[in-house]
């Protein structure tokens, strides 16, 4: 019998605010995580599910893209995963009986708790163009819809394809196929909107978009960076790995706007002695301000050199810097010393906010370690200068030699358990040329080489009725999406918007003048096809890529894998005795792929680097490492064949008075778009989100208090953006920052504002002022 769904949006007049906790994971996460899932899915499929969570033999969690040892726990997984696998494992549902019972105007006013909640999409469904209601529509004339439409266009870049990371390894590279036998390169991804600057950045400086670093490597590091990023959260399964690395001697540094409860102390629930005693993570909390990191890692490497001319010496070098690698393996370093020669003391200080005692001991932290690692998420590649903030967090790791050796290298931390395995199989807007070759010799055509649109660029585009057809395969669009309001009337002024969902959210509501929504499989249920049950592939966040396998009953008959419906509408355009009209086409076998996709893994093989012996070599109990050319041999693909040191002028956002620079983040119930719950318990925020967290001394000075209601108000351009009914909330935050949850606040990204080079959102430099609620 399927369990109640909430019956009301979240009641923000009920939040209560408490003291931050200063430590996380340990009794409260295993019993929340028992709670919900026992709440969403019962006892027996509870178990059924958590104990395969991350097992060799069961599915990868779709929460996050952390790597697992070979060697696993029985319970591989964490808060989030466990609320993740709930989400999907439910054993609530949205039927069409749901869809007659509300309209869209009705399913509008719903907030995305509440859509989340109501369970699991069982039939494909179909919005006419005026109706009122959802209606239910057969497969084949679903099929036939898309095709129809794609028809009538007047040529392939008037449809875009978007992903979320979540896509398994042989549905992303069918869609890229796809996309690329209609005539686009319209493959905007949810990449674009989070760690686009890390793969511009990595691409630019050591010739691969992708971290160096193993867990064998950040369990043996001597010094570990954990920049604009929040662990505990997000990815908790990290703090395990942290935790070996002090047990190891390893010195970690913080640094973020907020001091973050997972890297104060982590109470670890696998041990006795992690959950009765913790472990202190954090050796140095550097509280930055917002926009600050590029600051500071110049700062970095101005001390190492500085050490360096006073005859100072690093652990196994006979110098501060590594002059043998730099010599041998960089080009470049003499443009960045120029840089940092004219850089003064007291312009790092006030990007910053840190004290110049407190950057110097940080130098000192660097000369006193043989092995480095930065980690970095989004509070590093959301800013207008984030490319250039990560080329220097690079030159601060070349000057010591710390790419491509034990214990050492760049450690970006992906979020959707995907999205690095998408990228690798071609789901990128400007896919390079090598690529596209083998891509047109496995499958016997030509495909194009213009670039097609990123996430921005494809709302711009909608927003001008240049594109008649939006699908998404995964995510929740409108709501990932920055300026909220004009991604919205993007959406509606298309002909066609089609989901591909596996449960309710604020992009089946916003919709083009038709719509469809096409229910699929999740990662924890079984994948039966003619040739029996399916695996699928993912790649994590340090390039190991392993098969994923479904355990439980479907959540209706009516699902289709996402192999099976690209399958399936590639076979409808490309094969059918009506197909397009185009003048080269995937010479595939559509149907034959869908109902083995061992077959897809064998076109996988012949088009990707490192994927030889594909099928092989993941039945290998954690499958196997992709190649890592700097990692694995201090190879570089770039321009000059080496490292690329490069001189970036320093940028900061200087606080108009009166304002502030909010930057948007997650709470602890919530995963990216989807919201589990209600509460943010590490930073003691309950019953509500509606809250901006912001400096006392900022409260005071701008004439607030604690607790009173504010509307937030973006200033961008001449052009003011709008979010209202906030509640403040006094909060340890650098003076000038504020900090607010997304997707609510996302309504005041700009959608011109975005990373110089790589195209992504500023969604952690908004500058707003606020506005005084009526009572």
């Amino acid at each position: 019998m399927a369990s109640k769904a909430p019956l009301h949006n979240i009641d923000e007049s009920r939040l209560t605010v408490t003291k931050p906790k200063t430590k996380a994971v340990g009794i409260p996460a295993v019993v929340n995580s028992l709670r919900i899932s026992l709440e969403q899915m019962g006892p027996l499929r509870s178990v059924q599910t958590l104990l395969a969570v991350n097992q060799v033999d069961g599915f990868d969690c779709m929460g996050c893209a952390w790597p697992e040892h070979e060697k696993r726990n029985a319970a591989e997984f964490c808060e989030n995963g466990a609320k993740a696998v709930a989400e999907e494992g439910t054993r609530r549902r949205v039927t069409p009986d749901f869809f007659a019972r509300h309209s869209i105007e009705d399913l509008k006013t719903r907030d995305d708790y509440w859509l989340g909640q109501q369970g699991r999409l069982t039939h494909p469904m179909f919005l006419a163009a005026g109706a009122t209601h959802y209606t239910p529509i057969e497969w084949d004339a679903a099929y036939e819809l898309i095709a129809q439409e794609m028809k009538e266009m007047d040529h392939p870049g008037q449809a875009v394809f978007y992903t979320s990371g979540r896509t398994s390894n042989e549905a992303a590279f069918l869609y890229q196929l796809l996309v690329r036998g209609l005539g686009t390169n319209n493959l905007p991804d949810c990449s674009n909107m989070c760690h686009e600057s890390t793969g511009s950045a990595l691409v630019e400086t050591i010739g691969i978009g992708k971290g160096s670093v193993s867990l064998a490597d950040l369990e043996t590091a001597s010094l570990i960076f954990v920049a604009g990023q929040n662990p505990g959260t997000n990815h908790p399964r990290m703090l395990s790995a942290l935790e070996k690395a002090k047990k190891n001697g390893a010195v970690i540094i913080s640094v973020n706007p907020l001091p973050e409860a997972g890297l104060l102390r982590f109470e670890n629930p696998q041990t006795i002695s992690g959950t009765l005693v913790g472990t202190q993570l954090t050796d140095d909390f550097l509280q930055i301000r917002a926009c600050g990191d590029q600051a500071l890692f110049q700062g970095l490497g101005k001390y190492l050199l500085e050490a360096e001319a006073q005859g100072r010496k690093t652990p196994g070098l006979a110098a501060v810097l590594d002059h043998e690698f730099i010599n041998n393996h960089t080009v470049g370093i003499n443009e960045y010393l120029r840089h940092l020669e004219k850089l003064q003391w007291s312009e790092i200080v006030e990007a910053t906010g840190l004290s110049l005692e407190q950057i110097k001991s940080t130098g000192e932290r660097l000369l006193a370690s043989n092995a480095t690692i930065v980690c970095w998420a989004m509070g590093l590649t959301q800013h207008k200068h984030s490319v250039p903030t990560l080329r220097d967090v690079v030159n601060v790791l070349l000057l010591q030699g710390n790419i491509g050796k034990p214990g050492a290298g760049v450690c970006p931390v992906r979020g959707h358990s995907n999205v690095q395995g998408d990228r690798t199989m071609g789901i990128f807007e400007k896919m390079p040329a090598a690529f596209h070759d083998r891509l047109d010799q496995e499958f016997k055509f030509v495909s194009p080489r213009k670039h097609g649109y990123d996430t921005v660029a494809a709302i711009r585009a909608m927003r001008d009725g240049k594109v008649r057809v939006f699908i998404g395969m995964g995510g929740n669009f409108v709501r990932a999406a920055p300026d909220s309001e004009v991604t919205e009337r993007a959406l509606a002024n298309t002909d066609l918007t089609v989901q591909i969902s596996t449960k309710l959210n604020h992009s089946h509501v916003t919709t083009g003048r038709r719509a469809l929504l096409l229910p699929t499989l999740g990662r924890t249920e079984k994948d039966a096809q003619r040739t029996g049950d399916q695996r699928v592939t993912v790649e994590d966040s340090m390039s190991a890529v392993h098969a994923s396998r479904g355990r439980i009953k479907p959540a209706s008959e009516h699902l289709h894998s996402e192999v099976a419906i690209v399958c399936n509408l590639a076979h409808k355009l490309f094969t059918g005795s009506d197909n397009l009209p185009l003048p080269n086409t995937p010479k595939a076998a559509w149907l034959s792929m869908r109902d083995d996709y061992s077959l897809v893994r064998k076109h996988i093989e012949a088009v990707v680097d490192g994927f030889e012996d594909f099928e092989e070599r993941i039945r290998h109990p954690g499958g196997f490492v992709l190649p890592h050319p700097p990692r694995d041999a201090r190879q570089f693909d770039t321009a000059s064949g080496k490292a690329h040191f490069t001189g970036n002028e320093l940028e900061f956002i200087k606080v108009p008075e009166g304002r502030l620079v909010l930057q948007t983040l997650r709470s602890h119930d919530q995963y990216n778009t989807t919201i589990y719950g209600k509460d943010d318990r590490y930073r003691g925020i309950h019953g509500g989100r509606r809250v901006v967290l912001v400096n006392e001394a900022d409260i005071a000075e701008l004439g607030f208090r604690d607790g009173e209601m504010v509307h937030l108000i973006s200033e961008f351009r001449g052009t003011e953006r709008r979010a209202d009914n906030f509640r403040i909330v006094s909060y340890s935050t650098p003076k000038g920052c504020a900090a607010a949850y997304y997707p609510e606040t996302n309504v005041l990204v700009p959608l011109d504002s975005v990373a110089d080079t790589s195209g992504t959102p500023t969604s952690k430099s908004v500058i707003v002022r606020l506005e005084r609620a009526e009572a």
